[in-house]
C-alpha cells in the first residue's frame, strides 16, 4: 500500500551520522524503509549503530567519510551506490568571541560545515542529475541559518551559507526533479551542548523566549528530515524549516490578562 511518508526503495547517504542529530536521522531513516548508508569519521560508532539497526530489520552500513577531507569525499563518492536521499549533517562549533578567533579555528569550522559539504553535495548531486530519477537532499543548518546569537561567527557563517545554497540548488535542480531543503533546529541537546544546558539560568531564559519551554531532543529533528526524504514533501523546495519550538516566531511573557 502506498505511504506517502515510506522511504522504502530509497537509498539514503547521512553525512555526520556517527551522534547527534546525525545518528537519530540515521536511524529514522532506516526505520522508515530506506537504505541507510552512515557516514563519518568515527567507524566505530557507526559500526554499532548501523549493526543495531540491522538486528531491527532495517537496512544500514557505515561507510568513514570526513567532509573536510576532499580526498576522502572522492573515495567515498566513487564507490557508493546510486543515492537518492542526502542528509548534510556533519559539522562542528566553537564558541568564542569574535575577536578572539584564530584563523585555525575559522578554517576547521568553514572547512568542515561549509567547503566539504559544497563539495560532497556537488559530487552526490551530480549523479543524481545525471540519472535522471530526481532526489532528496536536505541541508542541517541552525539558527544562525536565519538569526543571530553571539560567540558563534563562523558556525553563523558557514550555516547562514548552507541557507543561501539550499535556495540556489532548488532553483537550479528543480527541472531535475531534486527537491533542496534545509531544516534549522534550535536548542537541540546533544553531546556537543549538554554541559552548556545544565545551567539553570539558560534554562530560565528558555522560558521567555519561545513558546515550548523546553530544549529539544535530535529526534525532533530527525521525524522532519524523514518527511523531507519522502514521496509526501514532493512538492516542498527551497524552504528553511525550523524545528525550535517556536524560537524564532514567538516570545512569551509574563503578562495575564
Amino acid at each position: 500500500m502506498y505511504h506517502p511518508f515510506s522511504l522504502e526503495g530509497r537509498t539514503a547517504l547521512i553525512a555526520g551520522a556517527s551522534r547527534g542529530i546525525g545518528l537519530a536521522i540515521a536511524e529514522a531513516v532506516a526505520r522508515s524503509g530506506a537504505d541507510a548508508i552512515l557516514a563519518a569519521r568515527n567507524v566505530e560508532a557507526l559500526e554499532t549503530a548501523a549493526a543495531k539497526l540491522r538486528q531491527e530489520g532495517c537496512r544500514a552500513r557505515a561507510l568513514r567519510l570526513d567532509v573536510a577531507d576532499v580526498h576522502s569525499i572522492e573515495n567515498v563518492v566513487a564507490e557508493l551506490p546510486d543515492i537518492d536521499i542526502l542528509h548534510n549533517v556533519a559539522g562542528i562549533n566553537i564558541r568564542k568571541r569574535f575577536l578572539d578567533y584564530t584563523r585555525e579555528e575559522y578554517d576547521r569550522v568553514l572547512n568542515t560545515n561549509l567547503h566539504g559539504i559544497v563539495e560532497l553535495t556537488q559530487r552526490v548531486g551530480r549523479k543524481m542529475v545525471e540519472r535522471g530519477k530526481g532526489g532528496k537532499i536536505v541541508m542541517i543548518g541552525s539558527l544562525q541559518s536565519v538569526v543571530g546569537l553571539p560567540f558563534l561567527a563562523p558556525y553563523a557563517m558557514s550555516k547562514s551559507a548552507l541557507w543561501g545554497l539550499t535556495r540556489v540548488l532548488a532553483a537550479e535542480w528543480g527541472k531535475h526533479n531534486i527537491q533542496v531543503n534545509c531544516i534549522a533546529p534550535g536548542f537541540i541537546v546533544t553531546d556537543l551542548n549538554r554541559a552548556m544546558w545544565q545551567s539553570p539560568a539558560l534554562n530560565e531564559w528558555l522560558k521567555g523566549v519561545q513558546a515550548l519551554p523546553r530544549t529539544g531532543t535530535p529526534e525532533d529533528v530527525a521525524a522532519l528530515a524523514v518527511f523531507l526524504s519522502s514521496r509526501g514533501s514532493d512538492y516542498i523546495t527551497g524552504q528553511c524549516i525550523a524545528v525550535d519550538g517556536g524560537y524564532t516566531t514567538t516570545a512569551v511573557w509574563p503578562f495575564e490578562p
